[in-house]
C-alpha cells in the first residue's frame, strides 16, 4: 500500500512516496505453527524458545526470523550479529511433524545456516522429511518436546 505525505516548507512543496511493505514496518512473514511455538528441549539436551518471530537455542544463539512458510514446512531467518557462529548470516530451519515418538512431537533440521543472503538460504532444501533418520544432510533431525 501506498501513501503520500505533504510537507510544506517556506516556498516549497516536498511530495514524499511512503510504501508501507515488509520492509517498512513487519519484518516478520507470516506465523509459525501452535506446535513449534513454546519452550522445547531436543535429544542433545539443548533448551529452545520458539516465537513467530524469533528461534533461541539456549543459551546464546539466536535467529530472527524473516518468513515462515508453513506450506513447505521451514523458515528463513537471519542470525544475530552476536552468535558464536555465522553471526550476521542466513539460515533455513526445516521441520516436521512426528507421529508415534512421544514424548517427541517434531523434528528440525538446519538446511543452512551460514548463507549469504535469505534467497540463497531460501533455495537450500536439502532435508529429506520422509527420511527423518538420516534426512538432514546425512544426519537425524533433531526432536524436539516440549518443556512444561
Amino acid at each position: 500500500m501506498m501513501h503520500y505525505l505533504f510537507l510544506r516548507k517556506p516556498g516549497i512543496l516536498v511530495g514524499l512516496l511512503l510504501i508501507s511493505g515488509s520492509f517498512a514496518t513487519d519484518r516478520t512473514k507470516g506465523t509459525a505453527p501452535a506446535f513449534v511455538k513454546g519452550s522445547f528441549t531436543d535429544d542433545y539436551g539443548i533448551k529452545y524458545t520458539i516465537t513467530d518471530t524469533l528461534w533461541t537455542q539456549l543459551p546464546r544463539t539466536r535467529f530472527h526470523i524473516i518468513r515462515w512458510n508453513t506450506k513447505d514446512q521451514y523458515l528463513v531467518a537471519r542470525n544475530d550479529a552476536k552468535n558464536p557462529g555465522e553471526p550476521g548470516l542466513y539460515t533455513r530451519i526445516d521441520y516436521l511433524q512426528f507421529e508415534g515418538m512421544d514424548p517427541w512431537k517434531w523434528g528440525f533440521c538446519l538446511s543452512a545456516y551460514d548463507a549469504a543472503n535469505d534467497s540463497i538460504a531460501e533455495a537450500t532444501a536439502v532435508a529429506d522429511r520422509k527420511n527423518p533418520k538420516k534426512g538432514c544432510n546425512g544426519y537425524p533431525f533433531s526432536r524436539m518436546k516440549r518443556i512444561r
